[in-house]
């Protein structure tokens, strides 16, 4: 039981058809719910951090509720940056005892975000660190992470294999339809299985990532709605769509909009029927078995990867 690094999780990953899921954390209550699922599914984990989470909690809290998750559990944990801006912030996560970084120069030329990756790659290679890197850019909106539809750009399979091959990152987050937040099509769901295939063809021994994969669950939006929320009806990435992706590299899936979601459900849900309750715990636990709920449901049914630790 310790932090360990993404290396074996994704080597294991890419031999068979699942993938590890990296759930978004920002309080105690999160943790909780995700470890405890992992813990029941005997699945490997990623728990990752965001800009808006490390700003809201704090580095030094977060790090020590994972410390605590490990401890609690017996589980290896991977500690992930998601979306690390610049250098410096990259830098600064592994010296505080993150394993894995994520270094998104996405809104760069080819050539810059390859040399900013390699930079951070030789960073944290010599601290003991692995780094995703991201190519491509996806819409939607997710803390400070904002890129609307037309700026949005796909992942050029060539492009991908230069980029591996210069900078020497562990894995690659790609583009290949998905998007931040709830809000992911318009029309009907789509995602560019003949591009994934290339890049998986040019690049076959590097995990690929798929950001903005939450499902957004009808229900859990009509649970929302249905206690105070205003949240328009919302098409997320289909479950299989994303079974399908992790037989063509995918080895790691984000997810937080849908804990989001199912964890807010709760809460409203408990303060429309119990109005004179103050006392945290009580819509505190029954929002923290949510996320146990969905995180289960998301590493046995969608990413396959039950008894895979």
């Amino acid at each position: 039981m310790a932090l360990v690094t993404t290396k074996d999780m994704f080597e294991k990953a890419l031999k068979s058809d699942y993938a590890v899921g990296a759930f978004n954390v920002n309080n105690m209550e999160i943790i909780q719910g995700i470890v405890e699922a992992a813990q029941e599914e005997n699945a490997p984990l990623i728990l990752q951090v965001s800009a808006g989470a490390r700003k809201y909690a704090k580095p030094a809290y977060l790090l020590k509720l994972v410390e605590a998750a490990i401890l609690d559990t017996g589980l290896d944990i991977a500690l992930h940056l998601d979306h690390g801006e610049d250098f410096d912030i990259c830098k600064k996560c592994v010296d505080d005892g993150f394993t894995s970084v994520m270094i998104d120069g996405s809104k760069y030329p080819l050539e810059e975000n390859i040399r900013l990756t390699k930079e951070v790659v030789d960073y944290a290679h010599a601290h003991g660190a692995v780094v995703e890197a991201e190519l491509g850019k996806l819409a939607g909106i997710e803390d400070n992470i904002k890129v609307d539809a037309k700026n949005a750009t796909f992942t050029v399979p060539e492009e991908a294999a230069e980029f591996v091959a210069k900078t020497g990152v562990d894995s690659l987050a790609i583009a290949i339809g998905t998007s931040h937040g709830a809000f992911k099509f318009k029309g009907d769901p789509y995602l560019d299985f003949e591009r994934l295939q290339e890049i998986h063809k040019l690049i076959p021994d590097t995990p690929l990532v798929l950001h903005g994969a939450s499902t957004v669950l009808p229900e859990f939006v009509a649970k929302c709605n249905e206690f105070g929320g205003n949240i328009p009806g919302a098409q997320g990435v289909p479950e299989e769509m994303i079974r399908e992706s992790t037989k063509y590299g995918i080895c790691k899936v984000n997810i937080d909009t849908d804990l989001r979601l199912a964890m807010t459900a709760e809460i409203r849900k408990h303060l429309i029927e119990h109005p004179a309750d103050f006392d945290p715990r009580k819509y505190l636990a029954p929002a923290r078995d949510a996320i146990r709920g969905m995180v289960q449901h998301k590493i046995k049914n969608v990413l396959n990867a039950s008894n895979q630790r």
